[in-house]
């Protein structure tokens, strides 16, 4: 019942990092000057972050099928999806949904890693919202694994 609730609460916490991060997506698209609440100074800023092109697709989609390829995304919109997917996979039980939910989390954690390497190698940016995001990705990770083990366990 404790997972159940923790699984809740980090999917409501990246669902709503998600959003913000599509709501200065969004207003930075209205008004270039726009500066969201965190922006702390010149390199601690998600503003720039969201609104560089690796903001969306994750900085791969563009190079590949170009910026107006409808695959092409905002990551915002990416965790959304991902954060639906485990609240939902999340109440199901079973192997299927257990495999299901590291799957999509070890996804979450490799292109976690590899915005948090853009961030600091690329765009030398410090973006508090992704870092929030990554926290929630690694600790989802966490929690799948361990309910992939406890399945895991019954069976054998």
């Amino acid at each position: 019942m404790m997972a159940a609730a923790l699984r809740a609460a980090l999917c409501v916490a990246g669902a709503a990092l998600s959003v913000y991060a599509l709501h200065v997506e969004h207003e930075v698209a209205k008004d270039p000057s726009y500066r969201a609440a965190c922006d702390l100074g010149p390199s601690v800023s998600c503003t720039r972050v969201f609104s560089s092109r690796w903001g969306r697709g994750l900085g791969l989609v563009e190079p590949v099928l170009g910026g107006a390829s409808a695959l092409n995304v905002p990551n915002g919109a990416i965790g959304l999806l991902f954060y639906l997917l485990q609240g939902l996979l999340g109440v199901r039980r079973g192997r299927v949904a257990s495999v299901a939910l590291v799957a999509s989390s070890v996804a979450s954690a490799l292109a976690s890693l590899w915005l948090a390497g853009v961030l600091l190698f690329g765009l030398r940016d410090l973006c508090l919202v992704c870092l929030g995001t990554y926290g929630v990705n690694l600790a989802l990770l966490g929690l799948n694994v361990g309910r992939w083990r406890g399945e895991k366990g019954k069976r054998e």
